[in-house]
């Protein structure tokens, strides 16, 4: 932008928007211009890394709401919800079978909008369940699983049923009675498989008694192993759509 001289007037929004775009700082980062054409949508698309696992055109009759009723997009956003409210509270929250309840009592009597920061979270964990049990419900009601999307189908019950693990492994969190007994009956129950429940119920207690171990083992399912493996079929499920033909369509 050239500079301005004594009584000029100051460049107007859609000036230095301009400059900014014929940048070649912006130039390096977005490589095509507006998507207001089919070309450039699809280009757009196909060279962001962050887009490119979306379909470039969806069918109109794929995204009707009495179609999809948006479980899809509920179930991911609720996710994120869960992502964000997740790490607020992991600064407020120890571990620790010592600090654990105290912790969840003071965030709710002492942390600033604690309790709506937690009810959040616990809350979204329960819609998020209903809302991917939900969407499995609509993709076999509407025969979305079908080929050449029998992959994909595969990939959700994966995704849900690493959504009912991790709501299950957040039940320990708070350490009082309901966590307690909950992980008891969860971990006898793991026990009883044939030939290896000895091996199970260890491997989930991380010690022959509920204890220490068992929630720092869960802690860290929790907040790290099972949200990245969920992550990482979440890209697959998305690019799957795509490589699939896009969002099925009303039979």
């Amino acid at each position: 932008m050239a500079s301005r001289t004594l009584g000029q007037r100051p460049p107007t929004g859609a000036q230095v928007w301009d400059w900014l775009r014929n940048g070649r700082v912006f130039k390096s980062i977005f490589r095509y211009s507006y998507p207001s054409d089919r070309r450039n949508r699809i280009m757009t698309v196909a060279k962001n890394v962050f887009l490119h696992l979306h379909p470039s055109q969806v069918p109109r009759g794929g995204i009707r709401v009495t179609y999809t009723w948006c479980l899809g997009g509920l179930s991911f956003m609720t996710f994120l919800m869960l992502t964000v409210t997740g790490v607020l509270l992991m600064f407020y929250y120890v571990p620790s079978v010592t600090r654990a309840y105290q912790d969840i009592q003071d965030l709710e009597t002492v942390v600033t909008f604690g309790m709506l920061m937690r009810n959040i979270h616990r809350w979204g964990a329960h819609m998020m369940v209903i809302t991917v049990f939900l969407h499995m419900c609509r993709v076999f009601y509407t025969g979305s699983y079908k080929p050449p999307r029998e992959f994909n189908w595969v990939v959700g019950v994966i995704l849900l049923v690493l959504t009912l693990l991790l709501s299950f492994t957040g039940y320990l969190l708070p350490w009082d009675q309901l966590s307690f007994w909950a992980v008891t009956v969860g971990t006898t129950i793991g026990g009883a498989a044939p030939i290896i429940g000895k091996q199970i119920n260890f491997l989930l207690l991380g010690d022959f008694e509920i204890g220490q171990n068992t929630l720092i083992r869960w802690y860290t399912l929790h907040v790290i192993a099972l949200p990245l493996i969920l992550s990482l079929f979440l890209a697959v499920h998305f690019w799957r759509v795509r490589q699939d033909g896009g969002i099925s369509q009303p039979m």
